[in-house]
């Protein structure tokens, strides 16, 4: 049988941890790709027996890099990634063990469930959200100049699973302003690396394009108010992110 080791990168995730290591513990191996918490996650990893590594973090693409690497080296056959605020259901894990067993593609997309402040969406971007995470080791590596919103470059052919995760991805407003704050910069930044740079009509159209992708074309109106309200804080960070861009300088 393939030895699968599942990996969460983390840093400050004591709230989350244990519920999402226990809903791993059907791994062979569960590591904990740490960045230096200092609120605890850490100490209940370990006490949850995980494998605990430790590097600086850089961004999401060469850290995920780092755990691949660190799984190789604890004799992983496959790297089945998930991050703290998710959870693998049973009918997950089923799946995943007998695809490893069976199939020869080298990658999985996997579906997720996104629930936001109580929610689960159903549109917007938010459902299917695939994620990318069931690697095969030596056949898959990610882009490390992709700083967030990481992309898989998979020597071979990816699957889809059927089964999903159940990401708790926001639990309040407070929450979401919180971690879209933390990607402005990510975003910025790619933009300015591609040569883009702001112009003075797109501080209106980029922000419309957004909310027209994600509440019309995207069927963001299926979750009604909460749909409405996520489709326009999105067009809002996406006026954010044209605002950091003016501020870098041009490369």
């Amino acid at each position: 049988m393939p030895k699968i080791i599942a990996v969460i990168l983390a840093k400050n995730e004591a709230e989350h941890i244990a519920a999402c290591i226990d809903s791993v513990q059907w791994a062979d191996a569960v590591m904990l790709a740490d960045s230096h918490s200092d609120d605890g996650t850490v100490e209940i990893a370990a006490q949850k027996g995980a494998l605990v590594y430790q590097h600086d973090f850089v961004n999401f693409s060469v850290n995920r890099n780092l755990a691949l690497a660190d799984a190789a080296t604890e004799g992983a056959d496959w790297v089945f990634f998930i991050d703290a605020d998710e959870r693998a259901t049973p009918e997950l894990a089923a799946e995943v063990r007998e695809v490893v067993k069976t199939r020869p593609e080298a990658g999985w997309w996997i579906p997720r469930y996104n629930v936001m402040w109580g929610h689960t969406m159903r549109g917007g971007g938010w459902y299917p959200d695939a994620q990318l995470r069931l690697l095969k080791i030596g056949r898959a590596s990610y882009d490390p100049t992709r700083e967030v919103h990481e992309i898989v470059q998979l020597d071979g052919s990816a699957g889809w699973l059927k089964e999903h995760f159940i990401h708790y991805n926001y639990d309040s407003l407070a929450h979401f302003h919180a971690k879209q704050s933390r990607y402005l910069e990510f975003e910025a930044q790619i933009l300015r690396k591609k040569g883009i740079r702001a112009k003075p009509w797109t501080y209106l159209t980029m922000p419309l394009r957004e909310f027209y992708r994600r509440y019309v074309s995207l069927q963001g109106y299926k979750d009604g108010v909460v749909g409405v309200q996520l489709c326009g804080l999105m067009a809002w960070y996406m006026f954010q992110t044209y605002l950091r861009l003016r501020r870098l300088p041009t490369p």
